[in-house]
């Protein structure tokens, strides 16, 4: 690779590291977990790096690579995922401050989507980053209609979890 092109893979990476925090956090539960599957995902960016044509967003790209990633590693090695360490993560955004109860709804939020199957998990990371269904349907492979009615069951599941 030369060296303006890894200038701009290091430059894409660090303005889009967020999406691959937030698909390790989706596919993690202790800080150790997620330093592992975030390194993972940056190897697999990497090498990837080359063959990403621009066809589509940089962001969508990523997180198609990072889900794929994610999967792939937790199917291979048979883990089984524990929510009971989701309190080592404490994400703020930027501009936005958080009082103890969004906390708390945060934290219950991310034990339900544990619940999820792994292509459940992908959907609603990406239906809770306002991302339009064309581009949910673009980055797991499936229709936007698909999207629409999977992502409409996953809501329905997840009010099922969160409110027995």
């Amino acid at each position: 690779m030369t060296q303006a092109l890894e200038q701009q893979f290091v430059q894409q990476l660090e303005e889009n590291q967020n999406i691959v925090h937030k698909v390790c956090r989706v596919y993690t539960t202790n800080s150790d977990a997620h330093k592992d599957l975030f390194q993972e995902i940056t190897i697999q960016l990497w090498k990837a790096y080359p063959k990403f044509r621009g066809e589509a967003k940089f962001s969508t790209w990523m997180y198609r690579v990072a889900l794929n990633t994610a999967i792939t590693l937790y199917r291979k090695s048979k883990r089984q995922i524990k929510t009971n360490d989701i309190s080592d993560f404490h994400y703020k955004l930027e501009s936005e401050e958080y009082d103890g109860e969004i906390e708390e709804q945060m934290k219950l939020l991310y034990q339900a989507i544990h619940q999820l199957s792994d292509v459940e998990k992908a959907l609603i990371l990406l239906y809770l980053e306002d991302k339009p269904y064309k581009e949910i349907a673009e980055t797991i492979g499936i229709t936007e209609v698909n999207a629409r009615v999977k992502v409409n069951r996953i809501k329905t599941k997840l009010k099922t979890i969160l409110n027995p």
